[in-house]
């Protein structure tokens, strides 16, 4: 891995971690560091879905998604709409990184990659969840937490807060 400067002439190894990130969570932290420790720059692509109503705005995903992952100076974090793989043409990304938690998600997964790199040539990335979050997914933590149940073990303070304010107000 490099971890000087780079020299004259180099590329700059870039890889997008795609999502609705509604919010994002552990697991999701947990993909997006190990990305960054793998790329030099790590895009986080918050996807636009005009159609789905979020929990959270769009620009409220990216300013909690910015603040969490701050630590990591090689992370930016943008909104896309569209295809993914136009994204990563404008910005010459040509790795996607996706977390797998279980089987059933590869299957999905396979499929996506394998038309993404038909598209355009980009190739994805799977990298297994850690065991501890392989159950894990926004959909499953907004429910726990609309039901009062504890999910500070399952995103980072910062969204926990964002989470339980956002609740109150519904």
């Amino acid at each position: 891995m490099m971890t000087g400067p780079k020299s004259e002439g180099s590329q700059v190894r870039r890889a997008v971690c795609p999502g609705s990130f509604d919010p994002i969570t552990n697991g999701h932290l947990d993909i997006i560091g190990r990305a960054s420790k793998l790329y030099d720059e790590v895009y986080v692509a918050v996807m636009i879905n005009k159609s789905k109503k979020g929990l959270f705005e769009v620009e409220e995903r990216i300013e909690l998604i910015r603040e969490v992952t701050a630590d990591y100076e090689n992370v930016r974090v943008e909104a896309f709409h569209g295809l993914l793989v136009d994204f990563c043409k404008q910005r010459d990304i040509p790795a996607i990184v996706k977390g797998l938690r279980a089987v059933s998600d590869f299957d999905y997964e396979l499929q996506m990659a394998q038309m993404n790199n038909g598209l355009s040539g980009v190739e994805t990335l799977f990298v297994p969840t850690n065991p501890t979050y392989s159950f894990l997914s926004s959909s499953l933590v907004k429910e726990v937490a609309t039901w009062g149940g504890d999910v500070s073990h399952l995103v980072p303070p910062l969204v926990l807060q964002a989470l339980n304010e956002r609740l109150k107000q519904d």
